[in-house]
C-alpha cells in the first residue's frame, strides 16, 4: 500500500481501537457506509445543471463527504486484507484491455458495443 494511505490506515486504526468500535466494523457495515457516503456525496449535486459552478463553502462540505468514504473505504479493505492500490492498479490494466484507446478514444460506449 502507499505509504500516506497506510500512515493514514494507522490513525484510522487507532482512531478506531481507542474507541473500541472495530465490533461494529464488519465488512458489510462499512459497505453500507460507503454508499451512504457516496450518496451524501451525490446530494450536492441534485437539482444542478451540468455546468453549475460549486461554491467553495459546497467545495468544504463535499471534502467531508470525500473523507467520510475514503475512511470507509481504507477500513473495509483492510477489514478483508484488500490492497486498495494494487486493487486501482489491477483494474486500470484489466480496463486498459477491454477498453484500448485507439478503439474507443473519444467514446462512452460499453466494451461490448464497439
Amino acid at each position: 500500500m502507499h505509504h500516506d494511505l497506510q500512515t493514514l490506515l494507522e490513525k484510522l486504526i487507532q482512531f478506531r481501537d481507542d474507541r473500541d468500535w472495530a465490533q461494529f466494523q464488519t465488512a458489510k457495515n462499512l459497505a453500507v457506509s460507503i454508499s451512504l457516503e457516496a450518496a451524501e456525496l451525490l446530494e450536492h449535486f441534485q437539482w444542478s445543471t451540468e455546468d453549475q459552478n460549486i461554491p467553495s463553502d459546497k467545495r468544504q462540505t463535499m471534502a467531508a463527504e470525500v473523507a467520510d468514504i475514503l475512511i470507509y473505504l481504507l477500513l473495509f479493505a483492510h477489514k478483508l486484507n484488500i490492497d486498495p492500490v494494487q486493487a486501482a492498479q489491477d483494474k486500470i490494466e484489466k480496463n486498459a484491455q477491454k477498453y484500448p484507446a485507439d478503439l474507443v478514444r473519444g467514446r462512452s460506449d460499453k466494451y461490448t458495443e464497439y
